[in-house]
């Protein structure tokens, strides 16, 4: 959790709370790490992490979208902002599929 905090303060994005969902609480298999922050404005934000050595096509986009779902309806909140956070190869179909709903995209070396 402490490098993905860092990375947030490198692009000035502070969270008053940050807590790791667990994906087998949100009903998935998934092996992504999934955050719940709120920023200083109050808002909501879903922070994902990935790490693999594959390309991420565009079809597991859709997961992402449905983990966001999920989430909200684990909570019961409104998660207005969503960053993904990329140590993997990303096809560009599914970038723009993401950028196109909302999310940020952050890639790491």
């Amino acid at each position: 959790m402490k490098k993905i905090v860092e990375i947030f303060l490198a692009k000035k994005i502070l969270f008053k709370s940050l807590k790791e969902i667990k994906t087998k609480e949100l009903g998935s298999r998934k092996k992504v790490n999934i955050y719940l922050g709120v920023d200083k404005k109050d808002y909501y934000n879903m922070i994902t992490f990935i790490e693999k050595k594959s390309r991420i096509l565009i079809k597991e986009t859709e997961d992402f979208v449905e983990l966001h779902r999920r989430l909200e309806k684990f909570t019961d909140t409104k998660i207005l902002k969503k960053h993904i956070l990329i140590k993997a190869p990303l096809c560009s179909k599914a970038k723009l599929h993401l950028e196109g709903l909302g999310w940020s995209i952050f890639m790491l070396g």
